[in-house]
């Protein structure tokens, strides 16, 4: 729940549990460009970009990585493989705990 009382979907997953797509290609191929403007227009997480960001912007690649071999309880090993890019989201976490502990 937001700080103001409403409720927010949670963000959906790009892809099916098929492992397909979950994008209306079909509906988008029919739309205009203008309708597509004004649904990115009325999303509030998309943020346009101008010609003064594109003048400082940096690629930055990811860096590679590395093979372990960890043992993790298996309640938890499931209930992070329900969903796809799991080991992303466990690095992601790791690497939070990691940056909330460098300062201290």
């Amino acid at each position: 729940m937001k700080a103001n009382g409403s409720k927010t979907k949670p963000a959906k997953s790009s892809r099916t549990k098929s492992g397909r797509s979950g994008t209306d290609w079909p509906r988008l191929r029919r739309m205009t460009a203008a309708a597509i403007r004004k649904q990115i227009a009325a999303d509030p997480d998309a943020r346009p970009t101008d010609k003064q960001f594109w003048m400082t912007a940096k690629v930055v690649l990811p860096t590679p990585k590395e093979i372990v071999t960890m043992r993790l309880d298996a309640d938890l090993l499931r209930w992070f493989r329900r969903e796809r890019g799991y080991q992303t989201r466990i690095n992601a976490i790791l690497r939070a705990y990691m940056q909330a502990h460098e300062s201290a």
